[in-house]
């Protein structure tokens, strides 16, 4: 009895870090529309380093467990953001195959690729997209509303494919799509949300297909997922995503934007610390 509580108060620390990113990661949720995983998966890289889990699968259990949250974070979002009639259907039932089709192949890619790697894709992207947000060009524009040639299915698999490369929701580059079709941010940001429990549901299918059996693995995972990991983090970043909701419904156009790329900016800094520091 007394080692399984030395054993706890040990893993103390990191818990509650694991329960404070999980309140992060709901607020974000429906903030941004990004599902939480740009806050997860920072957070849960660097907890899975300090519980042992070796370097060359640290990465794919990161992203398996960070599907395991932003799963239900995703949908609470998404049904707070439809309670307000602010998510469009027709693009989401129209783009949602697609996405779904980029997340299985996301995952086969994924499951091969070394964690510095997965880490690079990180950054290329967070800094990307936080250049385009921070610049506000309303005049970045392909159209007025979402076109009928097939290349944006193209780009629905696209970023189905970075999201499981991710473990985001999709709202890292969906928000940007739509906006480019004449999408106001906060519709963007709502649409956004519904591909979160899409892209979550397909990723942590594949990431506990694709680590199944593999060596090293904390206790308590199914393939690359960590189900006590994603439990600690769930009932702080469920009860978190309305409020998030909230505020994104009370903030201008420009705030969010600028809000948004900050935070990318951050979390490319992060993963760059990590690359080479």
């Amino acid at each position: 009895m007394p080692d399984i509580f030395a054993s706890l108060i040990d893993y103390a620390p990191m818990m509650a870090a694991l329960a404070a990113a999980g309140i992060a990661a709901g607020f974000l949720s429906g903030l941004f529309g990004i599902g939480g995983g740009s806050v997860l998966v920072p957070v849960l890289y660097t907890a899975m380093g300090a519980a042992g889990v070796p370097e060359d699968i640290r990465m794919q259990v990161t992203l398996g467990t960070s599907f395991g949250v932003i799963g239900p974070t995703g949908y609470r979002s998404y049904r707070a953001h439809r309670a307000r009639n602010a998510v469009d259907m027709a693009a989401l039932k129209r783009l949602g195959p697609a996405v779904f089709l980029g997340v299985v192949v996301g995952v086969v890619i994924a499951s091969a690729m070394s964690s510095e790697a997965l880490r690079w894709v990180w950054v290329v992207a967070a800094i990307v997209m936080s250049l385009k947000l921070s610049l506000g060009r309303d005049d970045w524009r392909l159209g007025d509303e979402l076109p009928s040639t097939r290349l944006l299915e193209v780009a629905a698999f696209a970023i189905g494919v970075l999201s499981a490369l991710m473990s985001i929701g999709g709202g890292l580059f969906m928000v940007s799509l739509l906006m480019l079709f004449g999408f106001p941010v906060l519709a963007a940001v709502a649409t956004s949300s519904g591909f979160g429990p899409i892209i979550a549901v397909t990723g942590i299918a594949g990431y506990i297909w694709a680590g199944w059996g593999a060596e090293g693995l904390p206790p308590g995972s199914l393939g690359y997922v960590n189900v006590p990991a994603a439990l600690v983090m769930l009932p702080t970043s469920i009860a978190l995503a309305p409020v998030g909701v909230r505020l994104a419904h009370g903030l201008s156009k420009r705030a969010l934007e600028l809000a948004f790329a900050a935070f990318l900016a951050l979390v490319a800094v992060k993963f760059l610390w990590s690359l080479y520091g």
